[in-house]
């Protein structure tokens, strides 16, 4: 849809179990109809880019007070009481940027990055696949600083490093990416915009945490779940106070509508974050129904092994480098 036919909110607050279930409930109460939405979370932290229309006339809603009231009661539901940063609410005609591009700015703009001290996080935000492993280098004798980065392979992982990289004010000069089996391996030659190498420690740890937590954002955990039925006003409501009930925590969701149809994607773990009994799912879908609910893929599951193993040479572009046969690879040139 174009901008004047929906509405933008954008989200940003401590996660918790039922989050996203009362947000959903606010918006049918207020007669908002969930067009689509992403919602990510992360390191205790969630976020979501929700486009709304209006349920009697299918269009953006205008009404100056009503979008103040629509802003006001999702902004109680994100605020909690300890919480050490500012819950916000951003109401506003939907923009032409890419709903995970703006996901990605939105958290870091909210700190995201910064590492809450529990032993169970790394290892639950990972569901059992690779962590990422960032490291810097220089290149003292080109001014350029080598970031390498190894982490498990996903669909648009170079999409948000490189984005990350530009928001943080870094120009991407090379690169390389190497895949094999499910690991990826990324080498980038960066410069600040103002043409100098990274030139502290605190600025080479604050680059390294940003790039974990653009890998681990997008990285689906738990068990995926995919709803597919008529769309109706409060349908997500509907759902997602189900997966309340029977103690779901959405990690991550995906919400689309087309020609009257709903087609939604929850990637949902318990409330602790471990793999949901599937007798809980079994409910689940009784409730909303079988054919209507289907699961798609288990991400906690351990990782296959890898089919290559990723080597670590810091010379690509000083001679010529022989890959696997198996593994695809990538160079990147700056143009600019």
């Amino acid at each position: 849809m174009h901008s004047e036919e929906q509405t933008s909110i954008e989200l940003t607050g401590t996660d918790r179990p039922g989050l996203l279930s009362e947000v959903c409930a606010v918006l049918s109460t207020l007669d908002c109809n969930v067009t689509n939405a992403e919602i990510w979370t992360h390191n205790y932290r969630a976020a979501a880019v929700v486009h709304v229309t209006d349920d009697l006339t299918g269009s953006a809603i205008k009404d100056p007070k009503r979008l103040v009231t629509i802003k006001k009661k999702l902004c109680n539901i994100l605020k909690v009481n300890d919480d050490l940063k500012t819950a916000k609410t951003i109401v506003s005609p939907t923009g032409a940027m890419n709903r995970g591009r703006r996901l990605h700015q939105i958290m870091f703009a909210d700190r995201d990055y910064e590492r809450v001290e529990s032993d169970n996080v790394t290892e639950r935000d990972h569901g059992g696949g690779l962590r990422p492993d960032v490291s810097i280098m220089d290149c003292s004798d080109r001014d350029y600083t080598i970031v390498m980065m190894r982490s498990t392979d996903r669909p648009k992982l170079l999409f948000d490093i490189v984005c990350t990289l530009t928001d943080m004010q870094y120009v991407v000069f090379h690169g390389v990416v190497y895949t094999g089996g499910k690991e990826a391996y990324q080498e980038f030659y960066i410069r600040h915009v103002d043409g100098l190498p990274i030139g502290s420690e605190a600025e080479r740890e604050r680059i390294i945490q940003c790039l974990e937590a653009a890998i681990e954002r997008r990285a689906s955990e738990g068990l995926e779940l995919e709803l597919c039925t008529e769309d109706r006003l409060g349908l997500l409501a509907d759902i997602t106070r189900i997966f309340r009930e029977n103690s779901l925590c959405i990690k991550k969701a995906e919400i689309s509508t087309k020609g009257g149809k709903a087609k939604d994607t929850f990637y949902v773990t318990d409330a602790s974050g471990n793999p949901v009994d599937p007798r809980i799912i079994d409910s689940v879908r009784r409730q909303i129904g079988l054919t209507e609910l289907q699961i798609k893929q288990n991400q906690n599951l351990p990782p296959e092994p890898p089919e290559t193993t990723v080597q670590y040479l810091f010379s690509y572009f000083f001679k010529p480098r022989a890959f696997p046969p198996t593994s695809q690879n990538k160079l990147i040139r700056s143009y600019s």
